[in-house]
């Protein structure tokens, strides 16, 4: 079942990189008392991903942290040096770049893609969504084109 507008982000993992290496990040220390805006990719380095998707939130990260936001997040459905490498070839800084590397949280909110096609296994829909203090107050899932998940559609919405 996909998650909704009034849902709850389920409990679970994601895997950034620290100063030490990998470490493990829960979804209530990203989202708990916080308004967050979470988007996805299909996968780091590809295509839309790279051109569009990711340099608009880096682009507009400060505007949107302007209205209000506590954290913007990236996610990928890709292992943790790769979403780490992503993030920083791609001056993301000012990011949470989370690696959802085996595609739990994806399954958990109902939001995979079926990538076997070519050659990429189990992937993310691209979405984005806003969260405040654990619910989904947004949910934008773009059918192909980047649209409702852009940052720009985002900070039109906040």
């Amino acid at each position: 079942m996909t998650i909704k507008v009034g849902d709850k982000i389920p409990a679970g993992m994601f895997t950034v990189m620290g100063t030490e290496g990998p470490t493990g990040i829960s979804t209530s220390d990203i989202f708990d008392g916080k308004k967050v805006v979470l988007f996805a990719v299909p996968g780091a380095f590809t295509p839309t991903c790279s051109v569009a998707h990711l340099p608009g939130f880096v682009v507009h990260v400060d505007d949107i942290k302007a209205k209000g936001v506590d954290t913007v997040a990236c996610m990928a459905v890709n292992d943790v040096f790769v979403v780490d490498a992503w993030g920083k070839a791609a001056n993301a800084e000012h990011l949470l770049m989370l690696a959802d590397g085996n595609a739990d949280f994806t399954t958990a909110v109902g939001l995979t893609l079926d990538g076997t096609g070519f050659g990429m296994g189990t992937r993310s829909q691209r979405f984005a969504m806003i969260v405040d203090d654990g619910v989904v107050s947004l949910l934008n899932v773009d059918q192909g084109a980047l649209e409702g998940s852009s940052a720009e559609a985002i900070l039109a919405a906040l």
